[in-house]
């Protein structure tokens, strides 16, 4: 069973890698013709900051895949009996928590890289060294307590039934729905300094536009997210009456009053459409099939790995595979979220004009440095968005590009 798990796993590293270097290969075939959407110059940058992310996720993969061969090849024993807690409880937390840290630890260069080399590279990161620091201080504390909770409530449910992985899977789908709802609040509180929207004007045809597809929100509030990024973005987040809507202050700098209404509109288009409900049935349904899983592993796999079945070595196995299954199930899920985007999209259209969302998704694609292109098979595994060439096409623009052009290319990585 073990090698079974490791060839799994082996294939889903190399399937990644694959998926990476197609798309670094595409992206150096069609950057060297004309651009597409962006001006010349724009379009290189954009074309350059993508290949050096997917070179960056590279290696953060190989990384990966060495973190998950030290973990099963002896050090999960080796942790669990070095950890001395006469508390089944204490062990747990220790066990499940410091696997979670360790591993954050060994992965946090990529984040500080991303950030401070190739986004400060690209103009983005307007973050400090200091505001990262805390960030990562805030996000572990956050992780222990709500992480802590978290494991001592499916340490619980473990040791009291024999259907313990049905009763985790109720438990952590209420957490990932409780999240949802608490979102907003959450970033609000520990992160991004959030306040009213002041323009009167601008509440008043969003308040309208929230009427027309019933979407009841607590309030339209502006994230100061300028002072870590320059990139622009505007979410809906929370459930029932914690939803809100919040804009970025960058969105607000560079798109005008009519292009901000139809992407709002393509936002409320997402809530008229369900579509948040959908995702989250969808996250329920791929954890279910994960707890199922996992609920039935032979006990040879911990003999194999010289563990005991404990409530402890479960969760941290669910927490080493997870990636794995969540890469193969993303092409299903991206699958839906992209045909949810076009008819969200068409809701935008609808409620702030085609050639205002046209014309708001071509300043984000060039702000945003967003790479147009992209190979069939990379959109396959990672995309939740169409190709956004095919969405101005969609909603009646002129775009003058072959989406398929340099996929029978050599790709050539550098």
């Amino acid at each position: 069973m073990l090698a079974t798990i490791i060839g799994l796993y082996t294939f889903y590293i190399v399937t990644r890698l694959y998926v990476s270097v197609m798309q670094i290969g595409y992206i150096n075939q069609v950057k060297r013709k004309g651009a597409v959407l962006l001006g010349e110059r724009e379009y290189l940058d954009a074309a350059n900051y993508a290949v050096a992310k997917e070179k960056l996720s590279m290696a953060e993969a190989m990384v990966e895949y060495a973190l998950f061969f030290v973990w099963m090849g002896g050090m999960l024993a080796w942790f669990d009996e070095s950890l001395m807690s006469q508390n089944p409880l204490l062990h747990t937390l220790y066990a499940v928590l410091g696997l979670i840290f360790i591993n954050s630890i060994v992965m946090l260069p990529f984040g500080w890289i991303a950030k401070f080399k190739i986004d400060a590279q690209y103009g983005f990161n307007r973050s400090t060294i200091a505001q990262f620091i805390k960030d990562t201080l805030i996000g572990t504390l956050l992780t222990i307590v709500i992480g802590g909770l978290i494991v001592w409530g499916v340490a619980a449910i473990i040791n009291a039934s024999e259907l313990w992985w049905l009763w985790s899977f109720c438990f952590i789908f209420g957490v990932v729905v409780a999240l949802n709802m608490f979102f907003p609040t959450i970033r609000a509180l520990f992160f991004d300094k959030v306040t009213p929207l002041d323009n009167p004007q601008l509440q008043e045809q969003i308040a309208s536009l929230m009427a027309k597809t019933g979407f009841v929100s607590s309030g339209v509030f502006v994230s100061d997210a300028s002072k870590r990024d320059a990139r622009l973005n505007a979410y809906f987040g929370g459930l029932g009456k914690a939803k809100r809507v919040v804009l970025f202050d960058t969105l607000l700098q560079k798109l005008t009053p009519q292009e901000l209404i139809a992407v709002l509109g393509h936002e409320l288009g997402h809530f008229a459409h369900g579509d948040l409900y959908k995702n989250i049935a969808m996250v329920g349904v791929m954890l279910f099939g994960m707890f199922a899983a996992f609920g039935n592993l032979p006990q040879s796999l911990y003999s194999e790995i010289g563990v005991p079945a404990s409530p402890h070595i479960m969760m941290m196995l669910f927490i080493l595979l997870l990636p794995m299954v969540s890469f193969f199930m993303m092409p299903l899920m991206g699958l839906i979220s992209r045909h949810n985007e076009y008819e969200a999209d068409r809701t935008g259209a609808e409620l702030g004009g085609a050639e205002h969302l046209v014309s708001a998704l071509t300043k984000l694609v060039s702000e945003n440095k967003s790479f147009p292109l992209s190979h069939p098979v990379y959109r396959f595994f990672h995309t939740t968005h169409p190709p956004v060439i095919e969405r101005l096409r969609v909603l009646g623009s002129d775009v003058a590009a072959d989406v398929t052009e340099g996929f029978t290319d050599p790709c050539p990585v550098l």
